[in-house]
């Protein structure tokens, strides 16, 4: 699977981001898909995934209630709608598939993106 993410950018704290990530390659509805993050000077961070077929989603603690992980198979797409943003969530965003459904950690992931820069400023 070929990952590519965009839509990052500067934001003020507060403000919305859509991330998007566009997948070619194998099956797209076969593998459950993710967002992991890292920040300058540390470890990758699992942000959000989802199953599937979208039944399910999983989120780190930091951003429940503020982003939201969904999918369109038809689309080949993943999105991270990410409101209120604070500016710890300053990071890399990268989308990733996992082969197991409830892909939670970076480890569980075996297909990365590019990553996508998300800035927000205070």
């Amino acid at each position: 699977v070929q990952l590519q993410a965009f839509g990052g950018g500067l934001v003020q704290a507060g403000n919305s981001l859509r991330l998007s990530c566009a997948a070619s390659g194998r099956t797209f509805s076969n593998y459950a898909m993710g967002w992991v993050r890292q920040a300058p000077g540390k470890e990758r961070e699992f942000v959000a995934s989802i199953t599937w077929r979208g039944i399910i989603t999983y989120y780190t603690d930091s951003v429940k209630g503020r982003f939201t992980i969904s999918r369109d198979n038809a689309k080949n797409t993943v999105y991270l709608q990410m409101n209120s943003l604070k500016p710890e969530d300053t990071a890399v965003y990268f989308c990733a598939a996992g082969d197991a459904p409830n892909s939670r950690r970076p480890s569980d992931f075996v297909y990365w993106g590019q990553g996508t820069q998300v800035t927000v400023s205070s």
